[in-house]
């Protein structure tokens, strides 16, 4: 089968970036399909431009579409970004020949009608992913006011939900949510990673000495620096750190946010907490390895007690214990590992306290870190999920 992804955030394993997709793309490929994958010129992680050539890797072909450049200047212009893709990319897949599979994804969900129409057009099957519950959680945090543009947005996913041959989602805790807006026939392929990217033996001793960190217990969040992810609170829990030299947060990734929290950090002095550039996935080995624990965070939102972040599954399968501030069926996972401590969102001191508590023992640490490794393994390693996604595209291309 020929298989057309339209993703305006695909990220290949040599960019910075969730990578969920080319890891699931690989594994179509390995299994004799061809994917193509519309994606966009400018990267959803850092708002740069990426380059526009056609790229082909590991049976996967990427075409980049045009994509307004202001990604992360405020959310009207974010707005306009959707828009200008979702147009690019419906020229470009009109061009794309001898498609069996038409698969979106959302957020952003505009891009789903893209992959909604040129299904039809090209008279192919419709498969539908939902990696976050849009526009529910824009609308929860606040991001998304307008009523008009609301009910517009929520019309278009209860459209997408029901036109869909099938509505994949990549957490349990979105099945009641889609189901009720419409969807006929839903299938979790959860988040997961792939155990062999990361290796939970070596110390990071390259990544450590190239930033100055030797001799010095990390605390690592990776990822996107947004509104949802709360980083305010790890800047003040750096602060309730502030007799602990030893014990360095360091927070990696890029995002809207990134240069406020910046300035709030040279505000504060904060000389326990150090900011870095974004990495791509295939040298995230070495920086998680440098890690001794993990930090995954998003605000207090009760609509994020769905989700399963990609980070999460990455610190597992790196076998770093994780200091979660999240709550739901994400904490479930962690909990049912014996892979970290749990602690209430939006609260710094609680964060730090769990800090210490793992810099004080790393045997403890190491020791949840490897549990977490193995519960991975066991129940979401990427290969066997990759696995389940291709008997879903093989069921709807009746093979």
């Amino acid at each position: 089968m020929h298989i057309l992804l339209v993703h305006q955030a695909f990220t290949t394993l040599d960019e910075p970036g969730g990578t969920r997709h080319h890891e699931l793309a690989r594994g179509l490929a390995a299994a004799g399909h061809r994917v193509t994958v519309i994606a966009s010129r400018v990267s959803y992680l850092t708002g740069r431009s990426v380059p526009a050539a056609i790229e082909s890797a590991d049976g996967v072909t990427v075409l980049r579409a045009y994509t307004y450049p202001a990604l992360h200047k405020s959310f009207v212009h974010r707005v306009f970004a959707f828009f200008s893709f979702m147009v690019s990319s419906f020229w470009l897949g009109l061009g794309v020949r001898e498609v069996d599979l038409v698969w979106g994804t959302s957020p952003p969900i505009f891009q789903g009608a893209t992959a909604l129409l040129l299904a039809r057009l090209k008279r192919v099957p419709f498969l539908f992913e939902v990696r976050d519950l849009w526009p529910a959680f824009a609308v929860a945090v606040g991001v998304l006011r307008a009523r008009p543009l609301i009910r517009l947005t929520e019309w278009l996913e209860r459209t997408l939900y029901r036109r869909a041959d099938r509505v994949v989602v990549n957490s349990p805790g979105f099945i009641d949510h889609v189901r009720s807006r419409g969807a006929r026939s839903v299938a979790l392929v959860p988040n997961g990673a792939d155990p062999d990217m990361f290796d939970p033996g070596i110390d990071g001793s390259r990544f450590r000495q190239e930033h100055g960190l030797n001799g010095r217990f990390i605390a690592l969040y990776a990822g996107a620096h947004g509104l949802s992810n709360d980083l305010g609170v790890v800047l003040e829990a750096a602060r309730e750190l502030g007799d602990r030299p030893d014990l360095q947060i360091v927070l990696l990734g890029d995002g809207k946010d990134k240069a406020r929290l910046e300035a709030q950090a040279e505000a504060w002095g904060l000389k326990n907490l150090r900011f870095l550039p974004p990495v791509p996935k295939n040298r995230m080995r070495e920086a998680l390895a440098a890690a001794g624990a993990c930090i995954a965070i998003l605000k207090p939102v009760e609509a994020y007690r769905t989700v399963y972040p990609n980070k999460v599954f990455d610190y597992l399968a790196a076998g770093r214990p994780v200091v979660l501030a999240m709550e739901g069926v994400i904490r479930e996972v962690v909990e049912a590992a014996g892979a970290g401590i749990s602690v209430p969102p939006g609260d710094p001191a609680a964060l730090a306290a769990a800090l210490r508590t793992l810099a004080g023992d790393p045997e403890k640490a190491r020791a949840m870190g490897l549990r977490g490794r193995a519960y991975v393994e066991k129940h979401f390693d990427r290969a066997q999920l990759a696995g389940k996604l291709v008997r879903i595209v093989e069921e709807l291309g009746g093979i």
